[in-house]
């Protein structure tokens, strides 16, 4: 039954935001060992360093001072940057948008709002957690299947945040053979 606001339709949306939400949260990062230990894989300083460097450049490209930000997997941060002329504010912004990416197991922060949008309850509850930025400039730094950190940009428009942090985290590897590129 539909609210009145939203109708059927509605309803049938909610109920798909709500199972991303609960998917992007509770996605399996790897099985234990026999031992009951998980392994983790984590970007070395060298490799955050490249990452800082490619979206420099995409940002120099793009003509707009960012502040950038590198974490491990866990979403410690292991580099970052403030350009010349970067807003003092965005340093703060640039670290969380990484750290958010990272303790929702890899979700770009540019899909936060597709899926909380028609979700009043969660949109207004969620946004009250800690470091949780939903907007873009967020992106996940993959090697193979495993989230090994993150990359986040601020300091531009959302679209040029988003661009610059996905340049980076796709610069460290080469397509999908977790080598480094």
């Amino acid at each position: 039954m539909g609210r009145g606001w939203g109708g059927a339709g509605h309803t049938v949306v909610s109920a798909r935001n709500a199972k991303e939400v609960h998917d992007a949260m509770t996605q399996p990062t790897g099985a234990a060992d026999s031992s009951g230990l998980l392994s983790a894989h984590s970007v070395s300083a060298a490799l955050a360093q490249r990452a800082i460097g490619a979206a420099r450049e995409a940002a120099s490209g793009l003509a707009v001072p960012v502040c950038i930000a590198v974490c491990d997997q866990a979403g410690h941060l292991i580099a970052f940057e403030r350009m010349d002329g970067a807003p003092l504010m965005s340093a703060q912004l640039a670290q969380d948008k990484a750290y958010s990416v990272c303790a929702f197991n890899g979700l770009p922060t540019d899909q936060w709002w597709s899926m909380l949008q028609t979700e009043s309850a969660l949109l207004h509850g969620i946004v009250k957690t800690d470091r949780l930025v939903i907007f873009g400039g967020g992106a996940p730094i993959r090697c193979g299947s495993h989230l090994v950190g993150a990359v986040g940009v601020s300091g531009g428009s959302e679209e040029q945040d988003g661009q610059i942090a996905k340049a980076a985290a796709s610069s460290l590897f080469r397509s999908g053979s977790g080598e480094a590129g």
